[in-house]
């Protein structure tokens, strides 16, 4: 039964990252939506670059995305070497240490996307 819920949330976590990353995709990589790209020109300008720092919803965004790529793809890694048989002893430690991996690459993750809202807006 726990099995089934990690799946659901691994099923979950794919949704939500292509809805964000097709987001980031038309946000970062495409000039459609000039309400992200104040001061015209490439997106990945200065000035451009600097505006989106600052705003909350993208910084909220990057976070959601950033967990939900770590869950999905930690919960792979783990379901692939599970399929390998490895002892139940090994599992749990593995998992454990898949948990500790992930948490500490989710910490530093937020923590970059929050500190990026102390960039100056001019250099």
């Amino acid at each position: 039964m726990r099995e089934t819920a990690y799946w659901t949330w691994f099923i979950i976590a794919a949704i939500v990252i292509l809805i964000f990353a097709g987001l980031h995709m038309v946000v970062m990589h495409l000039s459609m939506l000039g309400v992200f790209n104040p001061e015209g020109g490439a997106v990945t300008n200065w000035g451009n670059v600097a505006f989106r720092s600052q705003n909350q919803f993208l910084a909220f965004t990057y976070i959601i995305l950033l967990g939900a790529a770590l869950y999905h793809g930690l919960y792979g890694l783990r379901t692939i070497v599970f399929e390998l048989g490895p002892k139940k002893s090994f599992q749990d430690t593995f998992t454990v240490l898949l948990w500790i991996v992930g948490l500490v690459l989710f910490a530093i993750g937020t923590y970059a996307a929050i500190a990026a809202k102390s960039l100056e807006l001019a250099l």
